[in-house]
C-alpha cells in the first residue's frame, strides 16, 4: 500500500523575515529532495484547510480566532514572542499545515495510504493551547490526534517526537488524558526548559528521554530501545502519529545532538514495528524542527524512503 505526500503551497507563504531558521527554504530543501525518482510511487495530495471544529478541539475558540484574525499587510510581520511572528500568509499556512495533519490521518484510516507524511509549515509541537511560541502557531500532532479519536473512534492515540526539542505544547495537552500518550528524546538543557523524566502525566502517559549536548546514535537508540518503545508497547496505541523535527542531525544549528542521518531510518522502521502490531501498519508523520538545509533534506529521504517501505 502506497505512502502519501501532503503538502500545500501556502506552506511557503509564512514569511519569517531574513535570517530567521524557520524560514521557507526548509520546506523547499524537503520537497526537493521528495521529486528524486526514487520518490515518485508516493501519492502527492493537497493539504487542506484544518476547519474551527478542528482546531478547537485542541485549542480554546478564542485563542483560534485571534491567531486566524492576525494578517498583516505584504512585507509586514507581527512578534508574537521573541521567536514566533506572523506575516500576511501565516494564517493561511498554518491552517494548511494543522489540515494536512488531519488528513495524513484520514488518509490511513480510509485505507488509500498506508503511511502519511505532511510536509507542512509553520511546525506545531510548541504550541501550547492559548499560546504560540517556538516558530509554532497550531499543534498539528495534537489536532491530528483528536480528530483520529473524534472522526475515527480511535480512543488510545500516541504521538511520539524525535525533535531536538521538547514538544512540550504536546506534553501540556495529553498529560491530562491517559488515553492520549506523548513520548519524546530532546536535548537537555535546550529550549524550551521542560520535558523532565519526572514528567509523567495523569497515568504513566507522558514519557521523556532527555539526551545531553554532545549525544550522538548511541544514546538516541538505547533511550528509545530501553524506555521510550518499551512503554509505547506497553499503551498499544490505535494510531501513532510523529512529530519529526530532523534538528538532532549533527549538522543542524540549533542544538548539539550528534544523531547521523541513519539514526532517522532506524527510529522509523522501529516504530512502524509496533505500528505493525497495534495499529495495522498504519503511522502518520508530520514535520517538526531541521534548520540546516542539507541535513534536514537527507533525513527527511531517509524517514520517507523508510515509510515507502511499509
Amino acid at each position: 500500500m502506497a505512502t502519501t505526500l501532503i503538502t500545500h503551497p501556502a506552506c511557503l507563504e509564512h514569511d519569517t523575515g531574513p535570517y530567521h531558521p524557520e524560514c521557507a527554504d526548509r520546506l523547499r530543501a524537503v520537497l526537493a529532495a521528495l521529486e528524486a525518482e526514487e520518490f515518485a510511487p508516493l501519492l502527492r495530495e493537497q493539504a487542506p484547510r484544518a476547519t474551527v471544529e478542528q482546531l478547537i478541539r485542541v485549542h480554546p475558540q478564542s485563542y483560534v480566532d485571534t491567531i486566524l484574525a492576525i494578517r498583516p499587510d505584504e512585507g509586514d510581520t507581527v512578534p508574537l514572542d521573541a521567536d514566533t511572528l506572523m506575516s500576511h500568509g501565516s494564517a493561511e499556512a498554518a491552517l494548511r499545515a494543522a489540515g494536512g495533519a488531519v488528513m495524513a490521518v484520514d488518509a490511513v484510516m480510509e485505507g488509500w495510504a498506508r503511511t502519511a507524511f505532511a510536509a507542512v509549515r509553520p511546525p506545531g509541537h510548541h504550541a501550547e493551547p492559548a499560546r504560540p511560541m517556538g516558530f509554532c502557531l497550531f499543534n498539528n500532532a495534537a489536532v491530528a490526534a483528536l480528530h483520529a479519536r473524534a472522526r475515527w473512534g480511535i480512543q488510545r492515540v500516541a504521538v511520539v517526537d524525535f525533535d531536538v526539542h521538547h514538544g512540550n505544547g504536546t506534553q501540556d495537552m495529553f498529560s491530562a488524558d491517559p488515553d492520549l500518550f506523548y513520548a519524546s528524546s530532546h536535548q537537555s538543557p535546550c529550549y524550551p526548559g521542560t520535558g523532565e523524566v519526572w514528567e509523567r502525566g495523569a497515568d504513566n502517559n507522558i514519557m521523556n528521554v532527555p539526551l545531553r549536548p554532545g549525544d550522538g546514535s548511541a544514546a538516541f537508540r538505547d533511550g528509545w530501545g530501553s524506555s521510550l518503545l518499551p512503554e509505547l508497547d506497553r499503551f498499544a496505541p490505535g494510531l501513532i502519529i510523529v512529530s519529526a523535527g530532523f534538528d538532532a542531525h549533527k549538522m543542524d544549528p540549533l542544538a548539539n545532538l550528534r544523531l547521523e542521518t541513519a539514526d532517522f531510518a532506524w527510529i522509523t522502521t522501529e516504530l512502524l514495528r509496533l505500528a505493525d502490531r497495534h495499529c495495522g501498519g498504519r503511522l502518520v508523520s508530520v514535520l517538526e524542527g531541521g534548520y540546516d538545509l542539507e541535513a534536514l533534506a537527507a533525513a527527511t529521504a531517509a524517514h520517507v524512503r523508510v515509510l515507502m517501505q511499509a
